[in-house]
């Protein structure tokens, strides 16, 4: 990406290399693969830098839009600080009611907005839903046909929903967004061995 520079403040941006026309010349898109960088500058046109100090994960984060300055001959998009997530749900209020904005179908404590713990933990019991489904016909047939279910299947589901209570008290437990974060970020030991704060549901070996 390049921007064009004008009297010290940049009039144009542009995406990809194109034809353009400057001071009433018109150049090949060629020149920003046959000019130096100096050559370029000194039409006004400089590289963008991007600068990503700010720029944080989405899933947990509200990043700002990019924001572009020139300043001691470099051209840098950069972002502002980045609003962290609401980790707690946002509920309907008493000043919601007296404002008249508390739907009809709402009371007051209802949850209004959801915060990432209720979105997580209920991604946490969906996963472990569908992995016990993959061995829900051992009880179908124990119902059906009395035949006995497998000792390892048996201990499988066992660990299955106690990893899922674990992974539901420790996002309940986490005190903000980072907090969060933390959990869900894997980090590599010396062995090259990847793991994280948060438990892992487990999978079915036999």
């Amino acid at each position: 990406m390049y921007a064009i520079v004008t009297d010290g403040s940049i009039s144009k941006y542009i995406n990809h290399p194109k034809r353009l026309v400057l001071n009433d010349v018109q150049y090949s898109s060629k020149i920003f693969s046959l000019w130096s960088t100096a050559e370029l500058e000194a039409k006004g046109i400089y590289e963008v830098v991007f600068d990503n100090t700010n720029l944080k994960d989405e899933k947990w984060y509200i990043n700002t839009n990019q924001s572009f300055a020139f300043a001691s001959g470099t051209v840098t998009a950069s972002y502002g600080s980045a609003t962290a997530k609401a980790h707690a749900d946002t509920t309907w209020s008493q000043d919601d009611e007296d404002d008249g904005d508390l739907p009809s179908d709402k009371s007051v404590g209802d949850v209004k907005v959801e915060g990432l713990k209720t979105t997580l933990i209920r991604t946490v019991k969906a996963q472990a839903a569908g992995i016990l489904a993959n061995t829900d016909w051992y009880i179908t047939r124990n119902a059906e046909k009395s035949t006995a279910i497998p000792s390892a299947i048996t201990t499988h589901r066992d660990l299955v929903r106690s990893r899922q209570a674990t992974m539901e008290t420790q996002i309940t437990n986490a005190s903000d967004t980072p907090a969060l974060e933390t959990l869900y970020t894997y980090t590599t030991d010396s062995d090259g061995v990847q793991s994280r704060t948060l438990a892992e549901l487990p999978t079915l070996e036999i």
